[in-house]
This record gives C-alpha cells, sequence and structure tokens, in this order.
C-alpha cells in the first residue's frame, strides 16, 4: 500500500548513469529529507542471488532469495551504506557483473512486489527523496514532485566510467555503452514497471549541468511543489 506521506515524496526517475543517485543524496541533503536509493535495493538482491549461487532463470528462487535477504540501508558519513546481515556490500553491488545480471531481479513480478514494499515503508515513516525507474509512476504515484532525470547515452557512459575508475573496477569502454544501451531496453520493455516519465513528472536533461545545478533546479521544483 502506498504511503500516505507522498506530499514529503520527491520522487526521481530517469535512465542508468543519468545521474539519479548523486542528485538525489544532495537533494535529500538540502531539504533535510531521508534519501532512498531503489536500484541499490535490486543490486543487493542480484548480489545475494549470485553470490548463493542461485539460478538466476529460476524466477521462484530469485523471489524467494529476495524475500529472505536482510536488508538495511543507512546513512553513513554522508553515504548510503548497504548491508545484507552484517555484511557491507555497498561497493560489491556496483560490479560490472552485478550490472549485468540485475535485470533478472527487476523483471521479476514477484521481487518488484517486494521491494516496491518495502520502499513505500520506508517513505511512509520520513519525508524521502526516492530515486529509481518506477518511482512517480509505480512507487509513489501521488508524489507531488516527481522529476525525469536524463542524460545522452554516450555523457551516462562517461560518468559511469568515471565512477568505475575511480572505484578501481575493470571495464571495456564500447562494452559499457553497450550493456547502458542494453539496459534502457530491457528498462522501458519490461512488463513491470518500466521505466517511463510520468505525465506530472518534469524533464531535467543534465547534458552540460553540472550535479550542483541540477540539485538547485530539484530543490526549487521540491519547494514549489511542498
Amino acid at each position: 500500500m502506498e504511503s500516505t506521506l507522498t506530499t514529503e515524496i520527491v520522487a526521481i526517475d530517469g535512465p542508468a548513469g543519468a545521474g539519479k543517485s548523486t542528485v538525489a543524496r544532495k537533494v535529500a541533503e538540502v531539504l533535510g529529507y531521508a534519501f532512498l536509493d531503489t536500484g541499490a535495493m535490486y543490486r543487493a538482491a542480484t548480489w545475494l542471488a549470485l553470490t548463493n549461487g542461485v539460478d538466476l532463470d529460476d524466477a521462484q528462487a530469485l523471489a524467494n532469495t529476495t524475500r529472505s535477504m536482510n536488508l538495511d540501508l543507512r546513512e553513513v558519513d554522508g553515504r548510503q551504506q548497504v548491508l545484507v546481515g552484517d555484511e557491507d556490500i555497498t561497493h560489491a553491488i556496483r560490479t560490472p557483473e552485478v550490472t549485468r545480471q540485475i535485470s533478472k531481479l527487476d523483471h521479476n513480478p514477484e521481487v518488484r512486489a517486494h521491494l516496491v514494499a518495502l520502499q513505500q515503508a520506508f517513505g511512509a515513516r520520513r519525508p524521502t527523496v526516492a530515486e529509481g525507474r518506477d518511482i512517480g509512476t509505480v512507487v509513489f504515484p501521488h508524489a507531488k514532485c516527481k522529476i525525469y532525470l536524463d542524460a545522452s547515452l554516450e555523457e551516462r557512459t562517461r560518468r559511469r566510467a568515471l565512477e568505475f575508475e575511480k572505484k578501481g573496477i575493470a571495464f571495456d569502454s564500447k562494452q559499457l555503452m553497450e550493456d547502458i544501451r542494453q539496459r534502457d531496453h530491457r528498462d522501458m520493455s519490461r512488463s513491470v514497471g518500466p521505466l517511463k516519465k510520468a505525465d506530472d513528472a518534469v524533464v531535467v536533461e543534465t547534458d552540460g549541468l553540472t550535479p550542483d545545478e541540477v540539485v538547485d533546479r530539484i530543490v526549487r521544483l521540491a519547494k514549489e511543489r511542498a
């Protein structure tokens, strides 16, 4: 059931590499809201399935594994920490392997239903800036402030490459761009919770803008719609 506190939800959707996590975290800090990275939840479920050797083509096994996951999202020194049980998997969930396999989880109706319920419960407890791919259309459809954050494929590939370089993760630039292109297609064409702009969302194109400029624009929109 969706939270009744949707007037205090800033919903940010957009494709992979659009800068949602960075921007949403800063917007939450400025507004004094909690930050919810829904993609991290799907990544954590994917990491757990891979770590446990679950057959990624077994939809029921994936759903069972996700429901059993003891997931905890924490804010530590201004950064989100992701734990499954007592294990900090904040960096482990950002590897290319998890990225390539995540569609097995986010296309699974039972997995999505479970994680959406967790997301809505999170938003019901406190004012929240939530980012993902179906926040404004599925998770918090009645949020008054909805943003669709976008950027060109080339720009999104450049940003993801910089992210991998900073973390020391090996990658191939051409394969990285192709992975993002394929992720776009899967996200937009899936039958459950596809990536799309909500009818009442404001599109913010981030090519040529600094993160601070994007944050300022979203904070103004959030205050106007509060």
